[in-house]
């Protein structure tokens, strides 16, 4: 039987079903288990949450008058519950608003995110199953944020430090695939279906030895099969757990299939491989390429562009490249670019107009070979006498840590 009671009438033993309330608004991963640790209610109590459900069939009951709601019968209460939802009139979609004003928010989220995905990755070590309720939380946040300001999750999350490439890809990939998936005009089934399989897809690097996934040196060939055991590993235990879908499955399992047939596991080729694991071979591989990793620095994104063009037929299928492309743009936030007036500009965020007239900081003259002050310019505008002329590799021009511009 659950009840929702009030959170000062909480009680050691008791088992939580429910903290009513965002997840990133509590500093738990999971929203269900037993209390066994005084400081767990304290912690629930200074995180703002007021009320949580209980279920008092796996632990110890409220008093009667502790209740403030119904009674809900175990058979019917989930069903009870969604239908509240879905009778209510829908919120509206999260309005577009401006990057600078989404990075607080992404950041925050990227942060909780990442732990939300050390906590699942350790618990299925542990032997256990991840909780498909804190999963799918974690979708939605993402997916929000996502829907406000694709540029603002998807580019902080590429800033990961090499010991956190593991967790933070998971996040990142996600945020990829959402906005992947809104720019081909899936369904928000499939969008969510999409984002899951992103977040999911790198789950069987948990049975992975930790120093093989951050070994700094080349891998062995012992420690090479090892690695690329993870997508046959993460189905197993999608399947073992019972909660994911067919979608995650798939990605898991497929998103290192290649077009021309010489990926893994399963070495498919061309329509062999479904429509949402060549998605994720896309994502994926992006956000692999522009990341730290801790046997080499990851590429600025728009060279990763255009690196991924290249491969593109054997590796990717082209139509989902190339939504890929509208979706992030052929110059990423954080690209290092050459204006026409020569001076050196790092992306802020794309224009809805054109892929080749984004928002940009301008901070260096290549005539100077000096550090100019930083002008903010939108080369959308027509008063802007701006433009791109090339891409260009910070170290070639002795700057360092490109990322302090835009993310400021």
């Amino acid at each position: 039987m659950l009840k929702k009671i009030a959170v000062a009438d909480l009680r050691l033993g008791m088992h939580i079903h429910e903290l009513c309330g965002s997840w990133m608004e509590h500093p738990f991963w999971r929203t269900r288990f037993v209390v066994t640790d005084p400081n767990d209610i304290r912690l629930i109590a200074e995180s703002g949450i007021k009320e949580v459900w209980i279920d008092n069939e796996k632990g110890i009951d409220a008093p009667v008058a502790a209740e403030t709601r119904e009674v809900v019968d175990k058979g019917v209460d989930e069903a009870l519950m969604n239908a509240a939802q879905t009778g209510s009139p829908q919120p509206a979609p999260p309005r577009r608003v401006a990057m600078k004003e989404e990075v607080e928010r992404a950041a925050k989220i990227c942060a909780t995110g990442k732990q939300a995905v050390v906590s699942m990755f350790h618990e299925v070590r542990m032997g256990k199953a991840i909780s498909p309720e804190v999963a799918g939380e974690l979708v939605e946040e993402i997916s929000s944020s996502v829907m406000r300001n694709p540029g603002a999750l998807i580019s902080l999350a590429r800033l990961k430090t090499a010991d956190d490439y593991t967790y933070m890809h998971s996040v990142a990939v996600c945020a990829l695939m959402i906005a992947l998936a809104r720019q081909l005009g899936l369904d928000e089934k499939q969008t969510r279906d999409a984002g899951m399989g992103g977040l999911l897809h790198d789950l069987g690097k948990a049975m992975v030895p930790i120093e093989v996934l951050n070994k700094p040196g080349k891998l062995t060939d012992d420690e090479f099969r090892i690695v690329k055991s993870h997508p046959v590993e993460g189905h197993r235990l999608l399947v073992e757990g019972g909660s994911a879908g067919p979608v995650p499955l798939d990605v898991c399992l497929h998103h290192h299939e290649k077009i021309d047939g010489s990926g893994y596991p399963d070495r498919l080729k061309g329509e062999e491989i479904s429509f949402f694991a060549k998605m994720g071979a896309v994502c994926d591989v992006y956000d692999a390429i522009t990341s730290n990793r801790p046997y080499k620095a990851g590429w600025d994104p728009s060279e990763s562009i255009r690196k991924m063009a290249e491969w593109c037929n054997g590796h990717f299928e082209e139509r989902i490249f190339q939504a890929f492309v509208k979706s992030i743009g052929i110059y990423p936030v954080g690209s290092l670019v050459r204006l026409s007036s020569g001076r050196l500009a790092v992306v802020l965020e794309q224009s809805d107009d054109s892929l080749l007239t984004p928002t940009v900081k301008a901070f260096f003259s290549t005539k100077a070979q000096a550090y100019v002050t930083p002008e903010v310019i939108d080369l959308s505008r027509s008063r802007a006498n701006e433009k791109i002329v090339a891409r260009e590799d910070a170290a070639t021009w002795g700057i360092k840590n490109l990322d302090q511009f835009w993310v400021a």
